[in-house]
Parts: C-alpha cells; sequence; structure tokens
C-alpha cells in the first residue's frame, strides 16, 4: 500500500469517507463501522471517536441513535462542504483550460495594530486562490466570491473587490511567477504520481484493501487540489504536473472502486436518516 496516509488528519479522512459513502444518500453510519475501516488505515479507535465528537461539536455531524448503536449522519453544513469537494474534485478540477481573461483584484488597507486580521485575512485568501500582486492587492483568476469570506473576518468596510482584463502588452506568465510560489505545489502533484503511479508498468494493487486505498488517494488528492489556485494552464510551465498527476488519480481510482464498492456493501453499517433524530445529541 503507497504510505500516503502519514501527514493526512483524521478530519479530512473522514470528509472524504462522508463524500464517497454517505453524501447524497440519506443515511447514517454507524460509528463501528467508521473505526473498523479507519483502523485498516492506520487511525487508532480514540482518534476515530474524537474526530467523530469534534465533528459533531462543530456542526459537521449529528448523531442518531438505533438501539444500542450510535450512527452519524450529515448536517447541512457538511453537505455543503462535501458536495464544494465532490465539485473540485470530479467538475473544476486540476487543469484551467477554459479561463476567459478575467481576474478579482482585491484591495485591502487594514489599521498597523490589526496583525491578527491581516494574518486571517491573508490566510483566507491564500486558500481561495489569490496570489499578492502588491502589498495589499491581490490577484486571483476568473470570477471569484469572496464576499462571504469578507464577512466572516468582519472586514468588509476595509476590502474593495474588481473584475479585471490584463493590458495586452501585460505578461501574464512572469506575473504569476511573482505572484504565486508554485514550486512547493509542482512538487506535491509530482510526489502523488511517485506514489501512487511510481512506474509505467507498476499498478495498485487492488486486492490491498482496495476501500482504504481509495480513502487514501482521495483524501490525498483533494488536499493538494484544494491548494491549488488552478491559474490558466496557457500561462504555466509546459511540463506543469497537475495533468499528469490529474489522470493518475483517475486512472487510479477507476481501478480501486469495483473492489471499493464491494468492500463497503460488506462492511458498513447503514441505516435511513430518521427525521425526529436531528437533535439527538
Amino acid at each position: 500500500m503507497p504510505p500516503v496516509h502519514d501527514a493526512l488528519r483524521p478530519q479530512s479522512l473522514m470528509l472524504t469517507f462522508l463524500g464517497d459513502q454517505v453524501l447524497g444518500r440519506d443515511i447514517c453510519v454507524y460509528s463501528g463501522s467508521v473505526i473498523d475501516l479507519f483502523g485498516r488505515a492506520g487511525v487508532g479507535e480514540q482518534a476515530t471517536r474524537s474526530t467523530l465528537t469534534r465533528m459533531v461539536g462543530h456542526g459537521l455531524l449529528r448523531r442518531q441513535r438505533e438501539g444500542r448503536r450510535m450512527y452519524f449522519g450529515l448536517t447541512e453544513r457538511s453537505e455543503a462542504v462535501l458536495r464544494d469537494g465532490r465539485r473540485r474534485i470530479w467538475e473544476t478540477g486540476a487543469v484551467n483550460r477554459q479561463w476567459d481573461g478575467t481576474w478579482t483584484l482585491l484591495g485591502f488597507s487594514l489599521p498597523e495594530s490589526w496583525r491578527r486580521q491581516r494574518h486571517d485575512l491573508r490566510s483566507q485568501l491564500t486558500w481561495s486562490g489569490f496570489g499578492p500582486l502588491f502589498g495589499g492587492l491581490w490577484i486571483a483568476p476568473g470570477e471569484v466570491d469572496v464576499s462571504s469570506l469578507v464577512a466572516e473576518l468582519g472586514l468588509a468596510a476595509h476590502v474593495k473587490v474588481f473584475r479585471a482584463r490584463a493590458d495586452a502588452g501585460m505578461d501574464i506568465g512572469a506575473m504569476i511567477e511573482e505572484a504565486w510560489d508554485l514550486s512547493e505545489l509542482a512538487a506535491q502533484y509530482e510526489e502523488f504520481v511517485r506514489r501512487w503511479q511510481p512506474g509505467e508498468e507498476r499498478t495498485v494493487p487492488v486486492d490491498d484493501d482496495p476501500l482504504v486505498l481509495r480513502l487514501l488517494l482521495s483524501t490525498q488528492w483533494l488536499r493538494i487540489i484544494r491548494r491549488d489556485p488552478r491559474l490558466p494552464v496557457a500561462h504555466l510551465a509546459d511540463d506543469w504536473p497537475a495533468e499528469r498527476a490529474e489522470k493518475t488519480f483517475r486512472a487510479v481510482h477507476d481501478r480501486l472502486t469495483p473492489g471499493a464498492g464491494e468492500a463497503a456493501e460488506r462492511l458498513l453499517d447503514l441505516v435511513p436518516v430518521r427525521p425526529d433524530a436531528a437533535g439527538q445529541a
């Protein structure tokens, strides 16, 4: 099994599992099933139980008791998170070939004493695909809606957002190199390919717990592409590794899916959602 789970957090694994097995099905999953599966992925029982409890506390899961067993289902908040992850993997993808030439520009000016607010804003902008153009002026490809981000941070009065297009003489490739440090992201894509398909003739052993392998594969892939600002591929280096990594992900995912589906049917204890159980603690 590729050693991909060493740096993956239990909550990231949990969200991937829920997106694969629970999202859109109006079901809840037995905690014991999750503990068994995560144990095979290298996550201890206590860590799994703590993750379930913490996610309930954060409004990402709800409990549903059936006899002596406790099951866990999704909330509106977790459904939104999981739908975004599914869209990012299967619709948006890792390679931006459909860029229409527009950019989102965000300018901010905060008092010098607001160090924490400045740090939080920059972190959220980076997560949303922005790069620093100049000081308090950040840029992202396409149209990016940052209204909820800015409102959540309480900075609406200090932020201005514009849509723009570059002048015909602008060297977009050079601007990208200045605004984004893509070397680490490229290294993550390359490492993903090495771990999951290190040789042209090597394939992942599908008999080696395909359900766990697919869980690890998808979690690592989503972690990488969520950090990708999806810059227009026409302005990236010719050897940009995202496309090869995406092909590797899809090929391995397809190869694992039949066995993973059979394992899920055999191992997971699932029950329908009971509307009256929504408030259970």
